[in-house]
């Protein structure tokens, strides 16, 4: 049997090679530390798991899912609420809100609903390499433009040449970003509505981190920006800020005809979350902020120690990203990303995703996660610099 050819332009997952070689190594009897993977190890909040105990007993709840298009009105309502006392944005639950079974599957959904064969969308490099495989999917042209530790891993969207502008249907940004870590700020922000108002861009802003940042620096949506719904969406998912990654429960606010367009394509792809998933969000939402700020705490502990190994081993000079759960850090003695990845893996069993992976402006650079229990990263800490 042959597969569509558009598949074969779709480069392997990061994320599913990097399990294939721990469970290669693990096979082997290698004890394996991987601090490759955003996945938080602490549980999710009790009252969270009590709402879905509670409500998945509830036989009305095994049917299909409430308003499946959109998801329950319910827990868009949630959502909307959640959105205006974090962030002070003010949506229509029912017309600027749509239920996601995580924040990755809006992804897909945004291209679908806004990109036609051939056109561009923009992604920056270093990006989720998710981005790309959704354009590609949907037959778009990717446009890889570079953040750079000389502009804070900001796009400067003014080099970005107006015949490709021009081009561009849609266009993807994620702050706090991953891979780097960097955030963004509401002149950012105000410069990106301009750009799409002068190109008629539809940008999608990834915001599934929006929780994650340090040093005290307040949480932002890009929709809080003046006019920011006029020209797009926002992501944003329950897995960082409630520990809910293996839940998939995600939402994508702003644009009307933005957000009716991806639950057409959704309400053709699923038939949307179970219901007492979607029960158990709304506790999340309502009754768990607390769960954010002990998160913080964790996190916070545990990059300072990674700081601190570095600092030891000379590392040199460097600026600790302000949000997500990763370090961004550059390589030692200009070794490729690649390089450095593998002699890691080799003489420490530790994994850490090279920065290459997520695009040229990436080489150079490795990406490791705080989403470890503190014995394991403290002994992975410890056969790194046995190995360096």
């Amino acid at each position: 049997m042959q597969i569509a050819n558009r598949l074969g332009k779709i480069p392997p997952y990061l994320f599913m090679e990097l399990r294939n070689k721990i469970n290669n190594a693990k096979a082997e009897g290698i004890d394996v530390i991987s601090l490759a993977v955003g996945d938080p190890v602490d549980p999710t909040p009790q009252p969270v798991i009590d709402e879905l105990s509670r409500t998945a007993a509830d036989p009305e709840n095994h049917r299909y899912p409430t308003d499946e298009e959109k998801g329950m009105l319910a827990f868009r309502e949630a959502v909307a609420d959640w959105y205006a006392a974090r962030y002070n944005v003010h949506v229509d639950p029912e017309d600027e809100v749509l239920g996601l079974i995580g924040s990755k599957e809006g992804c897909h959904h945004f291209i679908l609903a806004v990109v036609n064969p051939g056109e561009t969308v923009l992604m920056t490099d270093p990006g989720y390499p998710a981005y790309r495989a959704s354009i590609l999917m949907a037959e778009g042209e990717p446009y890889n433009v570079p953040i750079t530790a000389e502009n804070n891993f900001l796009p400067e969207l003014e080099n970005i040449p107006s015949d490709v502008a021009k081009r561009a249907s849609g266009m993807f940004l994620n702050y706090p970003n991953n891979p780097t870590g960097a955030t963004a700020t509401p002149e950012f922000f105000a410069d990106v509505v301009a750009f799409a108002n002068s190109y008629d861009i539809a940008i999608c802003h990834d915001n599934p981190y929006s929780e994650v940042v340090f040093d005290g620096l307040k949480p932002l949506s890009f929709l809080s920006t003046p006019g920011a719904k006029d020209v797009g969406v926002e992501l944003n998912s329950l897995s960082k800020p409630f520990n809910m990654t293996g839940w998939r429960i995600g939402m994508a606010l702003g644009n009307t005809d933005l957000i009716g367009g991806m639950a057409q394509v959704k309400e053709n792809t699923d038939s949307g979350i179970f219901n007492a998933i979607q029960y158990a969000g709304i506790v999340a939402l309502t009754q768990c902020q607390s769960n954010i700020g002990e998160m913080l705490e964790v996190y916070s502990r545990r990059r300072q120690r990674i700081l601190d190994t570095f600092g030891r081993l000379n590392w040199g000079d460097y600026t600790p990203p302000k949000g997500t759960f990763y370090l961004w850090m550059p390589t030692p003695n200009g070794m490729s990303s690649i390089d450095f990845a593998t002699r890691i893996f080799e003489e420490a069993a530790v994994v850490i995703t090279a920065g290459s992976a997520y695009g040229d402006y990436g080489e150079g650079y490795f990406r490791v996660a705080l989403t470890v229990p503190d014995d394991r990263l403290d002994e992975a800490l410890d056969r790194i610099k046995k190995a360096l």
